[in-house]
């Protein structure tokens, strides 16, 4: 029991001095927090504390806590990956990208789940949660954990299936694409066709009646 009490408390120490590390180092929250800092005098470990605190009580009690939840998991991932996009590093690319493959594959995941558990109170709070471990700034957030884990391997069981399947399924739309615009373009001639032939078979009989005249 002391050993495993020892762990903990190891563990939370380790994530205390990581947490202390990130709010207090040169990133987009922290320079955050130190504008609130300057003006409220209170420091940023309370803010950042109180912050995730109070959002929290909000994603468990508070009103759109899917919206909330959605737009912290979208907003700041996307505004952080268009600076990766124009920077000259490569790397944040890599990390970026990671986190939106694992993204994609929680949201396909999340449809079919999200009827059985969208009613538990805490689903929100856990959902954040999970999000914020996927974009956390460290190696082992949840996005490589998940990544190197579980879906590389899967791709790299299934991925000359899905491969095949993907070619054969481009091929079938090239040609459904390809019959479908011919069976237009034959409507449209035969349509121009018979108005054509309509129409001067229209024309005769006025010609005609004013050669009478």
């Amino acid at each position: 029991m002391s050993g495993v009490r020892s762990g903990e408390r190891s563990a939370m120490a380790s994530l205390r001095e990581r947490f202390n590390n990130y709010v207090n180092g040169d990133n987009f929250v922290s320079r955050m927090l130190g504008k609130v800092e300057e003006k409220t005098g209170i420091k940023k470990n309370y803010l950042a504390t109180g912050s995730l605190c109070s959002l929290g009580l909000y994603l468990v009690f508070g009103y759109g806590a899917s919206l909330v939840c959605n737009l912290i998991g979208f907003v700041y991932p996307a505004y952080t990956s268009v600076k990766a996009i124009e920077s000259a590093d490569k790397k944040d690319d890599t990390i970026w990208l990671t986190y939106w493959v694992v993204y994609g594959v929680f949201s396909v995941v999340e449809f079919f789940s999200d009827i059985f558990l969208f009613w538990f109170p805490f689903y929100y709070l856990g959902k954040c949660a999970f999000l914020l471990w996927c974009m956390a700034p460290f190696s082992w957030n949840g996005s490589q954990i998940l990544y190197s884990r579980f879906i590389l391997p899967f791709f790299l069981k299934h991925h000359r299936t899905v491969d095949s399947v993907v070619s054969d399924l481009s091929g079938q739309a090239l040609n459904t694409a390809e019959n479908v615009t011919r069976h237009v373009l034959q409507t449209l001639a035969s349509s121009r066709t018979l108005l054509v032939r309509d129409g001067g078979q229209q024309a005769l009989p006025s010609t005609s009646q004013s050669k009478e005249q």
